[in-house]
């Protein structure tokens, strides 16, 4: 416990709220035990400590898949592993297909486009065409490009860094400590050591990861520090939508209020952080739950569909960033 006369949330509010020093394991765990009727008080704070530390815009950011389905790699959350019986089928798209993606993205408000392969690290063939891709759209679209490619190697950081790629999203997934409960073809490690090039390389770092895949309350914790380790950029916050197919497809979705408490915990733990809403939060949350969460410490939001999975229209999530009162971040504010 923090101490036997001062609350968590008291704590919390002179640790992060006052000095913008992030929770830590023990602190982010009580958070996370919080009860249910201080479900609202936390978010409330974690809000507070959004707009001090982040500020009140929101960016919005699209993805698209590059190459999808058919990875060697055996993620039990995912149908695009060529390993399972899952719906997806390979398929790859062209420049001028990614080029039109962009433009459409920018004209939904987004700042950033992430272009996605399902692969366990690119070969030579996907990093070439990544990189014509990275230079057709900066001269057609103005946008800043992220890209989403795997496990990678030194030259090939270099590479992406010298092609102009604004941010690089490799996620972590979950704790160290559940990794092999939910990967086994490769290890945490592997994926740890390509952020940290990453970040070297001067790109931003995107890292975050599933959240509800059955880790305990202790590793929902462990993870969030072993993010706050990394200090990422951006932290996409997505929860288990069981995919047919795949080893967790039996899964039972994460409760709205553990994916709220979760929300508050991870913000109180990664104050100055971007923190994205992602897959999942549809069938998690919800139209209310998401906007609980606005009003709770994610300060961006993937608009549209997601990889292999439908989002809302981008329509929506505007609109509802409309209704909550929460602008939309320039691109000239992130670049």
């Amino acid at each position: 416990m923090t101490t036997s006369t001062q609350d968590i949330l008291e704590l919390a509010r002179e640790k992060v709220l006052e000095r913008g020093e992030g929770l830590n394991y023990q602190e982010t765990l009580e958070v996370l035990k919080l009860g249910d009727e201080r479900i609202e008080d936390l978010l409330a704070l974690a809000h507070e400590v959004r707009l001090k530390w982040c500020g009140e815009e929101v960016e919005v950011e699209g993805i698209i898949s590059l190459k999808t389905g058919g990875c060697p790699e055996d993620c039990h959350f995912c149908s695009q592993s060529g390993l399972f019986e899952s719906p997806v089928r390979s398929a790859w798209l062209d420049i001028p297909a990614l080029v039109d993606a962009a433009k459409q993205t920018a004209k939904s408000g987004a700042t950033e486009f992430c272009i996605v392969a399902a692969v366990k690290g690119p070969d030579e063939r996907l990093l070439s065409q990544m990189e014509q891709a990275v230079a057709a759209i900066q001269s057609e679209v103005d946008i800043n490009v992220a890209a989403s490619m795997g496990i990678l190697t030194q030259e090939q950081v270099d590479r992406l860094a010298k092609a102009g790629i604004h941010r690089y999203n490799h996620n972590l997934e979950t704790a160290k400590s559940y990794f092999p409960q939910v990967v086994t073809t490769h290890t945490w490690e592997e994926r740890h050591d390509t952020l940290r090039m990453v970040g070297e390389a001067g790109m931003e770092v995107c890292c975050g990861g599933i959240l509800g895949m059955g880790e305990s309350l202790e590793q929902r914790a462990e993870f969030a520090q072993d993010l706050a380790r990394l200090n990422p950029t951006e932290v996409p916050m997505n929860f288990l939508d069981p995919r047919p197919g795949t080893p967790f497809a039996g899964r039972e979705p994460m409760p709205a209020k553990d994916a709220l408490r979760a929300i508050g915990a991870f913000r109180l733990a990664l104050p100055k952080t971007i923190l994205r809403f992602a897959g999942g939060r549809e069938l998690t949350l919800g139209d209310l739950g998401a906007e609980q969460g606005l009003l709770g410490g994610i300060n961006a939001v993937i608009v549209g569909n997601y990889l292999t999975t439908l989002g809302r229209p981008a329509e929506q999530d505007l609109d509802m960033l409309g209704k909550v009162r929460l602008p939309i971040k320039a691109l000239n504010a992130t670049v």
